[in-house]
């Protein structure tokens, strides 16, 4: 007898098909109520450091360079107060086999399901993941389908990710592409169900234990090169996976305090399943509409669990507008001479204005770098932005409106970073759980709840109070 198809039929399937497709029962890390045991989860479904290392180099994934950027710090000591400009260095994981860090999570996660046996691997992403997925597939010999959520409903596809199917295509994978909306997840879960393969999941154990690696690289880099560490990792921001596997990795390597700053592309007032406003952003990862979504509530991903969960190691979360991104892409290529797509220059965006606030004897670095290719460039998305309507200046980019306009910066003295409220998002979070969980919260609650808006039990507390 076959199986329903209907959409209802599938979703109310989505538990069964996920523990099918993952090999993890998440049932063995659940607590009463609100709490589970994250640590037994990353230790018990993931892999350790040493053995993640050991996976990744089989495949030529990481050990990526480290540069200085001599000549960017120069330009922030030029707009920064007398004594100030850190210097800035940049991790460059454009020099993993498929162009980004994100090779690092594919490499542990489709290792995993050919350990397992697993016949092939399916991602749902939009981003340079389905690239990873696909280079190490292809390397391990599996099949691989790609997800992607790639047009509005005329059929119109964003420069950026019509630039990842290609490069999912050039590497072995069959892509699905598909409009904005509830499909995307339905088609996911289908393609599971009737293929077996095995769900190569951004947000797994194994998947996000897979950039601790990236983290440790930079403790040792630095003691190696520099004798010392960086004061301040910026890290972009969308779905979490970057920040948490980064910082778990800095504290597996060491005890020192290195601040976490995440970063991500302002698109405040763009909805991420709106078809309307599907085309009217500029960038497709690291902002905003990810961001502070996951940020605020990482269990709506597509596992029970979410290993990433960035409340938890962030030191201080800043925005930076689109047309800065643009600007500091553009002088990453001519001052430095390194041509690099848009997800890791959001960092550098927000690296270096906050150099310029730090004394010029302290170091501040971004931790990853992407490729670039024909859809990524600044050109064809500002073409691509005046298409849809949005107007393109330049001027100061705080008059930039998201899906109205980018404003390019008249001088780089006019990058700046606007800093988010940290309380103000540990209370959405306590929020959201309020929402999903109800208001009797446990001391264990209370506790984990710490835990996971890196706080404390007395904020919780407080938080729990102010939203009854």
């Amino acid at each position: 007898m076959s199986l329903d198809k209907s959409y209802e039929a599938v979703m109310s399937r989505k538990n069964e098909i996920m523990k099918k497709a993952i090999g993890i029962d998440y049932n063995d890390f659940e607590n009463d109520g609100i709490s589970f045991d994250y640590e037994k989860m990353m230790k018990e479904a993931g892999y350790s450091l040493d053995e993640i290392r050991e996976i990744q180099g089989k495949t030529g994934v990481g050990n990526t360079p480290l540069y200085e950027l001599r000549n960017l710090t120069k330009l922030a000591r030029k707009m920064a107060p007398e004594g100030k400009g850190a210097r800035i260095f940049l991790k460059d994981e454009a020099a993993n086999p498929s162009g980004s860090f994100k090779a690092r999570r594919a490499a542990t996660a489709v290792y995993h399901a050919k350990k397992l046996g697993y016949k092939g691997v399916i991602a749902a992403t939009s981003g340079n993941y389905g690239a990873a997925v696909a280079s190490q597939a292809a390397m391990q010999g599996l099949k691989c389908i790609i997800v992607q959520e790639c047009y509005d409903s005329n059929i119109v596809g964003q420069p950026e990710i019509l630039e990842k199917a290609r490069a999912c295509e050039a590497l072995g994978a069959e892509v699905v592409q598909l409009s904005v909306g509830p499909e995307l997840f339905y088609t996911f879960l289908s393609l599971l169900e009737d293929t077996g393969y095995f769900n190569a999941s951004l947000y797994t154990p194994f998947g996000i234990a897979g950039v601790e690696t990236l983290g440790a690289e930079l403790v040792e880099e630095f003691k190696a090169k520099e004798g010392r560490l960086p004061d301040k990792v910026v890290i972009t921001n969308a779905g979490g996976g970057n920040v948490t596997g980064t910082a778990r990795g800095i504290l597996k390597t060491t005890n020192e305090k290195i601040e976490i700053v995440a970063a991500s592309v302002n698109l405040k007032g763009l909805h991420m399943a709106s078809d309307k406003d599907f085309n009217r952003k500029s960038f497709t990862t690291g902002h905003t509409g990810f961001g502070i979504p996951f940020t605020t509530y990482p269990d709506r991903s597509d596992v029970p669990r979410n290993a990433a969960r960035p409340l938890r190691y962030i030191d201080r979360y800043v925005t930076v507008n689109q047309g800065e991104v643009f600007y500091i892409t553009e002088a990453l290529a001519q001052v430095e001479g390194l041509e690099r797509g848009p997800a890791g220059n959001t960092s550098l965006t927000a690296a270096f204005a906050i150099a310029q606030e730090m004394d010029q004897d302290q170091i501040i670095v971004v931790q990853e770098t992407e490729y670039t290719g024909a859809g990524k460039h600044p050109m064809p998305q500002l073409s691509f932005a005046k298409k849809n309507g949005v107007n393109v200046t330049i001027g100061n980019p705080v008059d930039e409106v998201p899906g109205e306009s980018i404003v390019l910066p008249e001088t780089p003295a006019l990058i700046k970073t606007v800093d988010l409220e940290l309380d103000k998002i540990r209370r959405s979070y306590v929020k959201q759980c309020i929402n999903n969980f109800g208001i009797d919260f446990t001391d264990k609650d209370l506790k984990y709840m710490a835990e996971e808006t890196n706080s404390s039990v007395e904020f919780v507390k407080e938080a729990l109070d102010s939203l009854k």
